[in-house]
C-alpha cells in the first residue's frame, strides 16, 4: 500500500509540472482539431474570418484577466467588481470624447488619435483611483477576516457598482462613438479591419508594458515580493498598503483600457457588460494560471477564441456552457493552470 500511495503521488507531482502542462495542451488541442478541423476544410476563410474576431475579443478579455491575477497574486482575493470598473471606464469615457465634439461622423485623423489617448489615460487614472478607494474602505478593513466575509464583500461592491451605472446610465445598451476607421484589408480569402489591428495592437502593448513594469520596476519587485511572503516583505521596508493599493491602481487602469478599446469595437455598452466579460475574465486567468501575467494573457486569448468559435459554428446559447465547462475542467485536472500559478502557497 505505502508503494501505491507513493506512486500515486508521484504521478500527482509528474502531473502538475511541465508534464500535466504538455498533456493539457495535447489534450485541448486534440478536442479543438476534432471539432474544428471539418470546418476549415469546408470554408477555410470564414474560419480565418472568425480566427480574426476571437482574437480581438481575447485581447479585451485578457486585459480584464490581468486585473484579476495581479490582485489575486498579492492578496489571494477574487475581485468580483473588476468586471464593473471594465464597464465604468467605458462609461466614464463616453461624455469626455464628448467634451470634444466627436461623433460617429467625425472622420479618422490625428486629432482623433491624440484625444482618445488622452481620454484613456485620463480614464485609466479615474478608474484606478476608484479602485483604490474601493480597496482602501472595503477590503483592506477586511484584510485578517475570514477570506468568505471578504469575498462576499467583492461580490458586494460589484452589486453596488452596477447599481450605480443603472441610475447613471439605465438599462439599454449606451452607444459608444464609433471613431476607428472602418478600413478593411482583403487576407486570405476573409476581411481584416483597421479596427481589430488596433484593438489587438493596442492590446499586446499594454500587455508587454505590464511585464516589462513588474519585471524591472521598482514598484514591480515589490508586488512580486508581497506576493511570495508579505510578512518577510514587511520586514525588509516594503510598505504593504501602498503595494496592494497600487496593485488595485493598475489592475483598474488596464480594465478601464479595455473598456474603453470594448466600446470603439462594439461601439455598444451596458450597465452590467462587466459581470458576464468579468466571469470570462476569471476564466481565462484561472485557465492560464491565476497568479501568472504571461497566463492571464494567454487564457484571455483562448477563452476569446473558443467563444467566437463557439458562437459562429455552434449554438451561441452554449458559448457560456462551454467556457464555464472548461473552468470546471481546469480546475479538477490542472488546478495550478495551464502556465501554472508564480506565487507559493501561504
Amino acid at each position: 500500500m505505502a508503494s501505491v500511495a507513493a506512486a500515486l503521488k508521484g504521478t500527482r507531482t509528474a502531473l502538475s509540472g511541465a508534464l500535466g502542462t504538455w498533456l493539457f495542451l495535447a489534450g485541448t488541442i486534440l478536442v479543438l482539431a476534432v471539432l474544428l478541423l471539418p470546418k476549415v476544410i469546408s470554408n477555410p476563410a470564414f474560419f480565418i474570418q472568425i480566427l480574426i474576431y476571437g482574437v480581438a475579443n481575447g485581447a479585451i478579455f485578457a486585459l480584464i484577466a490581468l486585473g484579476y491575477t495581479m490582485v489575486y497574486g498579492i492578496i489571494e482575493l477574487i475581485n468580483f467588481a473588476h468586471g464593473d470598473i471594465f464597464t465604468l471606464g467605458a462609461f466614464i469615457a463616453i461624455p469626455l470624447i464628448g467634451v470634444f465634439g466627436f461623433t460617429d461622423s467625425t472622420p479618422f485623423s490625428v486629432g482623433v488619435v491624440l484625444v482618445l489617448l488622452l481620454v484613456t489615460a485620463a480614464v485609466m487614472v479615474i478608474d484606478g483611483g476608484i479602485n483604490m478607494a474601493i480597496e482602501r474602505l472595503a477590503y483592506r478593513p477586511l484584510r485578517s477576516a475570514p477570506r468568505l466575509a471578504i469575498l462576499i464583500t467583492a461580490v458586494g461592491m460589484s452589486f453596488v457598482l452596477e447599481g450605480a451605472m443603472y441610475v447613471w446610465r439605465g438599462a439599454n445598451n449606451v452607444h459608444f462613438p464609433d471613431l476607428l476607421p472602418g478600413t478593411r484589408i482583403s487576407f486570405l480569402g476573409a476581411s481584416l479591419g483597421v479596427k481589430d489591428l488596433i484593438v489587438i495592437g493596442s492590446a499586446v502593448i499594454l500587455v508587454v508594458s505590464l511585464n516589462v513594469f513588474i519585471t524591472n520596476s521598482k514598484l514591480g519587485k515589490a508586488m512580486r515580493a508581497t506576493a511570495q511572503d508579505r510578512e518577510a516583505a514587511q520586514l525588509m521596508g516594503i510598505n504593504i498598503n501602498r503595494t496592494i493599493a497600487a496593485t488595485f491602481f493598475i489592475g483598474a487602469a488596464l480594465a478601464a483600457a479595455g473598456g474603453i478599446i470594448f466600446g470603439l469595437y462594439f461601439n455598444n455598452i451596458r450597465f452590467d457588460e462587466g459581470f458576464t466579460a468579468g466571469l470570462f475574465a476569471f476564466t481565462a486567468a484561472v485557465f492560464g494560471g491565476i497568479g501568472n501575467i504571461q497566463g492571464a494573457a494567454l487564457g484571455g486569448l483562448f477563452i476569446g477564441l473558443v467563444q467566437a468559435f463557439s458562437n459562429a459554428y455552434y449554438q451561441a446559447a452554449l458559448t457560456d456552457v462551454w467556457i464555464f465547462a472548461i473552468l470546471i475542467l481546469v480546475l479538477v485536472f490542472r488546478p495550478a493552470g495551464l502556465l501554472g500559478m508564480q506565487v507559493p502557497e501561504k
